[in-house]
């Protein structure tokens, strides 16, 4: 008698499952590596209105930092104050010092 050939085998039931859950997992990883995307994607797209072109401090001022908000931004100064701007004029709305300890 002739051993059966390895096709006709019937398969374990362990490699049975393992195949299953290596399946299920790599769906789940796929769909959320797309998931992330999207997110990214919809965050981008929905970016702010853009900077203008030109920043105009008061004079002697130097930018060392800078921050946005929905209709304002803010430039933080060398002289250690922070300087928000409207951000449909442009024009300097409020002056915040920073106290040094």
């Amino acid at each position: 008698m002739t051993p059966p050939e390895p096709e006709d085998l019937p398969e374990p039931p362990g490699l049975r499952f393992l195949r299953l859950l290596v399946t299920v997992l790599t769906g789940v990883m796929i769909a959320g590596i797309v998931s992330i995307l999207g997110l990214i994607w919809h965050r981008y797209s929905n970016a702010r209105s853009p900077l203008p072109e030109v920043i105009t401090l008061p004079s002697g001022e130097t930018a060392t930092a800078f921050t946005q908000g929905a209709d304002w931004y803010a430039v933080v100064t060398a002289g250690n104050e922070i300087l928000i701007f409207d951000r449909a004029t442009g024009r300097l709305r409020q002056r915040i010092a920073i106290a040094e300890e």
